[in-house]
């Protein structure tokens, strides 16, 4: 096996955080061992980036058990060492979590990320569009959960149910219903899941329309919904089919089958 003893061990130590943390998100039981394993090799490592991935990984576990007393446990010495070492990404990273657990610290004072200079002002619709152009599609559908907004919880809520990532979804459910919002869906329908764009049966009655070349407010009148939840469709629809424009929507839609001869 080539490579010095601590190359393999870093390597060991990315691959049980990168593992625990799709099982994590995935809901299943056994991700705890995987990821005690990578915090008890990241310290002999000696390397500031690995203990912090460490304690991120620890802090979203966390989160995602809806144990938020636990994150600031997690990342409290990490976070000071990142803030003296001046490590603004990783510093970003935490801040965030932290901030998810309802600890109020100071935006650091250096130049973060720009997705985390968003999320820590408050701004995770941006941030949530710059994670999504960048690829990232669970961290955009965390950032929309943050917003706290209705229709933003629900779009979040969509996508980490289309991404299988349970317990994220059932905090976006939950949050949901504490704002009181009602017929909260319980999960992908069938001709949902079945449609190989992951459109909604309403994204489906929209994608024509709008590939005819209705304006949002005419497909609105059509269907008989508001100009905003059609707003909401339309930007749903474009992602999911990773295209930019009305005409790219069109041929990705015949490519995958989606529209009805």
């Amino acid at each position: 096996m080539g490579g010095s003893r601590r190359d393999r061990d870093w390597a060991a130590r990315q691959l049980s955080r990168v593992l625990s943390l799709v099982r994590a998100r995935r809901g299943d039981p056994d991700y705890q061992s995987l990821l005690d394993e990578a915090c008890a090799i990241a310290p002999g490592l000696g390397q500031l980036e690995l203990a912090a991935q460490a304690a991120i990984a620890r802090a979203e576990a966390a989160w995602l058990e809806g144990r938020t007393d636990a994150i600031a446990t997690e990342t409290d010495d990490m976070y000071a060492n990142v803030l003296r070492a001046r490590n603004a990404p990783l510093a970003g990273e935490l801040a965030t979590w932290r901030r998810r657990a309802g600890i109020l610290d100071e935006v650091p004072g250096m130049s973060l990320p720009e997705h985390h200079r968003h999320l820590l002002s408050g701004d995770g619709h941006i941030a949530a569009r710059i994670l999504r152009d960048r690829g990232c599609r669970y961290a955009a559908a965390l950032a929309l959960l943050d917003t706290g907004d209705p229709v933003a919880l629900r779009e979040a809520l969509e996508e980490l149910r289309m991404l299988g990532a349970v317990p994220a979804a059932a905090r976006a459910a939950r949050r949901l219903r504490e704002l009181g919002e009602k017929a909260i869906p319980r999960g992908p329908r069938a001709r949902t899941r079945a449609n190989a764009g992951g459109l909604t049966p309403r994204e489906l009655e929209v994608l024509p329309l709008l590939i005819e070349g209705l304006r949002n407010a005419e497909i609105a009148d059509r269907l008989v919904v508001s100009p905003k939840t059609v707003d909401h469709h339309v930007s749903s629809i474009l992602r999911k089919l990773d295209v930019r424009t009305r005409g790219q929507a069109g041929v990705a839609a015949v490519r995958l089958g989606l529209l009805e001869r």
